[in-house]
């Protein structure tokens, strides 16, 4: 393989953008193509008319050394900061132990903002979705829905999407990769914003809920730098969510209200219901979060690699960058 000078990332999730980040930082030119409408995955913040909420992930930890720098990073230009919610724990047997000393870190203003500051420095494209990659001899070419072949050549290309949408890119260039990405066992959640005109006075901001059909439920106005009316996120859980994958919004509102109801959440004066497809993976796949074909040019990066959080999807993008830039020799 010659060496690698103009790279494109598709997908622009934090591991898509902490890999895009690092090789644009080591000299290399680098283009991102997003399907939606703006940099960061599932660090995702639903905006309505007067309110927003974060209905994707809730939260991040930072264990790793590199990771907690990154978001000192972040603490210093105001994107994050900490959260500390009153938690619990409710019904059931705990599955989560909620350590009050454990750091919380949230996006602020909304949780997409560390993924907005990234993207800042970046050449990306949006709404653009990248359905075919094609190795010419002059190197690789990559089609989008929108405007099919694109003019651009590649030295080389990142998939930093969910698991799914990466085989059937894959599958025609690396069985290795693509039977790779076939084995993460990746999981569907439904998730109902829910308003209300005032405070609803519960004992919590955020609690685990240990029966179905709900997971996860928090008071989004209680983080910081958040505006607007009471907003809470209900999640629910994988098991429930996978079982009622294809059922329509109003059905899925109507179970998750009523649970959250049973809790002593009252009926809300609105609610959005989002299905996130492919919301969560259990276990990591590779030990080294990341993988790197250098023979053909193409690179796996994403949480789905390494366990499924922030922290593992911004160390995957991380470390698939640095075997880019320090091949074997």
């Amino acid at each position: 393989m010659s060496p690698i000078a103009n790279l494109a990332v598709v997908g622009a999730g934090i591991a898509g953008l902490a890999c895009a980040t690092r090789l644009q930082e080591a000299g290399l030119k680098v283009s991102l193509f997003e399907k939606s409408g703006g940099a960061a995955g599932r660090m995702s913040t639903r905006r309505g008319n007067g309110w927003q909420c974060d209905h994707g992930a809730q939260y991040f930890t930072a264990r790793h050394p590199d990771f907690r720098a990154e978001v000192a990073r972040w603490q210093r230009a105001e994107v994050a900061g900490l959260w500390n919610p009153r938690l619990q724990v409710l019904g059931g047997e705990s599955l989560h132990d909620p350590d009050q000393a454990l750091e919380r870190f949230v996006g602020i203003p909304v949780m997409t903002a560390p993924a907005r500051l990234l993207a800042e420095a970046l050449a990306l494209a949006t709404h653009s979705t990248i359905r075919q990659l094609q190795r010419r001899p002059d190197g690789w070419h990559l089609s989008s829905a929108e405007d099919g072949w694109l003019v651009e050549r590649f030295d080389a290309v990142v998939l930093a999407v969910p698991a799914p949408q990466t085989v059937p890119l894959l599958q025609p260039l690396s069985a290795e990769l693509a039977a790779l990405a076939r084995g993460a066992a990746m999981h569907g959640c439904w998730t109902v914003m829910a308003r209300f005109a005032t405070s609803l006075g519960l004992p919590f901001d955020a609690a685990f809920v240990n029966h179905a059909p709900l997971r996860w439920i928090a008071r989004d106005t209680s983080k910081p730098g958040r505006m607007g009316p009471e907003t809470w996120v209900l999640h629910a859980s994988i098991e429930w969510s996978e079982a009622n994958l294809d059922q329509d919004a109003e059905s899925i509102a109507a179970a998750l209200l009523r649970a959250f109801g049973q809790l002593g959440g009252p009926a809300p004066q609105a609610w959005t219901v989002h299905r996130w497809r492919y919301a969560s993976v259990i276990e990591p796949i590779l030990d080294n979060a990341c993988a790197w074909n250098a023979g053909i040019g193409v690179g796996l990066c994403g949480d789905w690699l390494n366990g499924g959080t922030v922290e593992g999807a911004w160390l995957s993008g991380r470390q698939l960058a640095l075997q880019i830039l320090n091949p074997p020799q």
